[in-house]
């Protein structure tokens, strides 16, 4: 004959709960030399709440957090940008960036990045700064085969052969008027033209030894062409990280310092658009990104980007539930520059500041994070959080 269980009513089990109260505390438990901790006076002694579920008991200890944390950094999720010149030895502190240089391409570089690899990051983005006698208005300085940022590439992978080296494929660090493409006389940013001259720079990275194309220019169908270019010189392991849904951002200040990049005045005979709003996206659009991230699949990206990182962790978390992709986000040269200031202050404590800000952008679903802070934040991580 079959059994049946009947489950006690909710008030049976908390008049169970009840009478277990009334009995002695430690009735039925082992001796110990451990005494019950002392409440604050004036405390109240009130019954417990009949709580079937408390969330903080898997919150009570650091092995319990540590156990249960659901987003996990490390050294290995930092991509470190470094910024290059060649204009001396020495290395150039950035004014609007507390903390960074402009590295020597003979000595600083390499003693930087051999710096980061020993604090477990093994994934650097090059940035040149290029000098203005060899800037031209259409930048065709990006692909000489023996530019600054095709020679430090070259070093980097012949002296760190395993160094995942990243690029930037954008004319603006290498033309006059500052802009990513080409611009008109009329004040327009030239779309095909300009691609034509990202896919030889972007060419001329590989031959250089690149491991990661990244186009940041925002130009229509880049992504593509750039893919088709670099598969018909060979180089079909080369991956492509697309600048995705890079936004024009108040953010960009200091890096346009860094590498005097930023968009020149313009005049009556040659309009200057004093900002990259016709091509970078528009702080207050979603959807767009979605409409970009599918295109940049389609046309072969292999990582897809974000940038800034802070101000859109929701454009970051967009990306992730729409591909499969990895994703990679930027925390700029802007929110550096504000966490370094509002510590200097004495405003936030910058460690615990800075690696909230990371996990943020790993909890919003990047894989990759290109950060300033990549060389601190190992060694906070090694030390422990």
């Amino acid at each position: 004959m079959a059994m049946t269980t009947t489950m006690p009513s909710t008030s049976a089990r908390t008049r169970v709960r009840c009478r277990a109260a009334t009995e002695p505390r430690n009735a039925r438990a082992p001796p110990t030399t451990r005494t019950a901790p002392k409440v604050p006076e004036g405390a109240p002694t009130v019954p417990p709440q009949d709580l079937p579920q408390r969330p903080r008991r898997n919150r009570r200890s650091d092995t319990v957090r540590r156990a249960f944390r659901e987003t996990i950094l490390t050294p290995s999720n930092f991509i470190y940008p470094i910024f290059v010149h060649d204009e001396g030895d020495e290395n150039v502190p950035i004014g609007s960036m507390p903390g960074q240089e402009r590295l020597s391409f003979k000595n600083g570089m390499i003693k930087k990045v051999r710096e980061a690899r020993a604090m477990g990051v093994n994934q650097v983005v090059v940035f040149p700064k290029t000098a203005d006698n060899l800037k031209t208005p259409c930048g065709k300085e990006a692909f000489n085969p023996m530019g600054l940022a095709q020679r430090s590439i070259s070093l980097l992978k012949d002296t760190f052969p395993d160094l995942e080296v990243y690029t930037d494929v954008a004319l603006d660090p290498y033309n006059t008027m500052g802009h990513d493409g080409m611009v008109r006389s009329d004040g327009v940013v030239m779309n095909d033209e300009t691609v034509y001259y990202l896919c030889q720079q972007a060419v001329s990275q590989a031959r250089a030894g690149a491991d990661v194309i990244s186009p940041s220019d925002m130009m229509d169908g880049r992504v593509g062409a750039i893919r088709q270019a670099l598969d018909d010189e060979g180089f079909t392991n080369v991956s492509i990280m697309s600048y995705t849904a890079k936004y024009n951002s108040a953010y960009y200040g200091p890096f346009r310092d860094a590498l005097a990049s930023a968009p020149r005045p313009g005049n009556e005979d040659w309009k200057i658009p004093k900002d990259k709003a016709e091509y970078q996206m528009d702080p207050a659009n979603f959807r767009e990104c979605l409409r970009e991230a599918a295109l940049d699949e389609q046309e072969g990206a292999d990582i897809m980007m974000v940038k800034p990182a802070g101000a859109y962790l929701d454009i970051i978390r967009a990306l992730r539930d729409s591909t499969t992709l990895p994703i990679s986000a930027y925390q700029v040269s802007g929110e550096y520059s504000m966490l370094k200031a509002a510590s200097a202050a004495g405003y936030l404590n910058e460690r615990d500041a800075v690696l909230e800000s990371l996990i943020a952008i790993k909890r919003a679903g990047a894989d990759l994070t290109l950060t300033y802070y990549a060389l601190d934040a190992a060694k906070w991580l090694q030390e422990g959080n």
